[in-house]
């Protein structure tokens, strides 16, 4: 298993900001760039929902939740992707997880998640 580490959570006051990144310090640089790489999050009492992903070449894809809100990004140079959150909302509070996964046989490494909490 890749270690995957997330940084960038923390408490945000509605209408905030925040701009969450996810590593694989350990990863080649050449294979991170085969990976397609999705951020999942958890609210409490809830199962865990898929909010935003980009693909090798770089399509990205967000539920209809976040849309307008949520910008997903990938440095591969560094193995970083980004997730920039803004207008953020209560409803937004949650553990939230990176993971990266192959496409061509779903391997998938996750990260160990991040609290972001939206409150005032």
């Amino acid at each position: 298993q890749v270690p995957i580490v997330e940084s960038g959570g923390g408490l945000v006051q509605p209408g905030g900001s925040l701009r969450l990144s996810c590593r694989a310090s350990t990863m080649i640089f050449s294979v991170f760039t085969t990976y397609d790489i999705n951020w999942y999050r958890q609210a409490p009492g809830k199962q865990r929902e898929w909010v935003a992903g980009i693909t090798t070449g770089r399509r990205t894809t967000y539920v209809d939740s976040v849309k307008g809100r949520f910008t997903i990004s990938r440095d591969n140079s560094n193995k970083k992707t980004y997730l920039q959150m803004n207008s953020l909302q209560p409803e937004d509070t949650a553990v939230y997880y990176c993971a990266l996964v192959r496409p061509n046989d779903d391997t998938t490494h996750w990260g160990q998640g991040i609290q972001v909490t939206v409150s005032s």
